[in-house]
């Protein structure tokens, strides 16, 4: 049978693969549309299969938000040029709706989800990836919902950052979120920090003290006080507002009778350990093996 151009065209729009792979499937189904669209789909998790193992750090957060539920999404691939890609983009923001409407906080749970065209999420990933040619990973999903007051926040598409109060509004709530997003408190109040961390961080300070020969009483007064700075740090409440620093988050909050009832906050591949290349070593040891 003939394989037409328009034959290709249809195919190509159908399932996003390239025009020579398109061409290939036809020919290989003797120009059978949903065959060929069933051959391009196994072509493509061949593909992800193969690729599954790298490093995908890269990528893109979104937020998807619905009165007062929001969900933030981290999607990632391996390159920022393909974070970049329309078909990318449109895939997060796709994998973002759905999950919102579905309240889904376990992106691995969520593969086997609808999005709004039908396909599941793990089959326009699959898709995608047959597509782009980079391995994608749909990492985290986090829902957040609030009977008081809900707002979100996005730096570019690499931070995404949603707060819940109970009081306030949401302007107030905005400007929480985007503190967040800009000082990155580990945890919303001192309670929030666990005891192992806080032991170490005593232990820490009165062995670094204790070198300075000074009486036990100073010491302690010491350490305390450089352990109440720390904690003021790293967590949301003791922190200075990032648009006021005459005042503490806390007190912000106080002023306005309300408090942070939840928060999340992702960052593109942070935690994930990316493979550094070193080219020097690795011509190095082509030499010491052909030698």
């Amino acid at each position: 049978m003939s394989i037409t151009a328009s034959m290709v065209k249809e195919l190509r729009e159908r399932t996003g693969a390239g025009m020579m792979e398109c061409k290939r499937a036809l020919v290989e189904t003797d120009g059978d549309l949903d065959r060929a669209a069933e051959v391009l789909r196994k072509s493509g998790q061949a593909k992800a299969d193969k690729r599954a193992s790298r490093v995908a750090a890269e990528g893109r957060v979104a937020v998807a938000q619905d009165g007062n539920t929001a969900i933030v999404v981290e999607v990632n691939s391996e390159t920022d040029f393909v974070a970049k890609d329309e078909s990318f983009v449109a895939f997060v923001e796709a994998v973002a709706a759905a999950a919102l409407a579905a309240g889904a906080s376990d992106a691995e749970a969520f593969a086997g989800a609808a999005l709004a065209d039908g396909r599941t999420v793990e089959e326009a990933r699959t898709e995608l990836i047959a597509k782009i040619g980079e391995n994608i990973s749909v990492r985290r999903m986090e829902t957040i919902s609030s009977d008081s007051v809900i707002a979100s926040y996005t730096h570019g598409a690499r931070i995404g950052v949603v707060i819940a109060l109970d009081g306030g509004d949401e302007s107030m709530a905005r400007d929480i979120a985007m503190h967040v997003a800009a000082m990155n408190p580990q945890y919303v109040a001192e309670s929030d920090v666990p005891a192992e961390m806080l032991e170490r961080e005593y232990r820490i300070e009165t062995e670094k003290a204790q070198g300075s020969g000074k009486p036990a009483e100073i010491i302690e007064k010491m350490v305390t006080g450089r352990v109440n700075k720390f904690l003021k740090e790293i967590t949301l409440l003791g922190q200075p507002f990032v648009k006021d620093d005459s005042v503490t988050v806390g007190k912000l909050l106080s002023g306005a009778n309300a408090s942070v009832t939840a928060s999340v906050r992702f960052e593109v591949g942070e935690g994930i350990e990316k493979k550094e290349d070193n080219f020097v070593e690795e011509v190095m040891a082509q030499v010491k093996g052909a030698s």
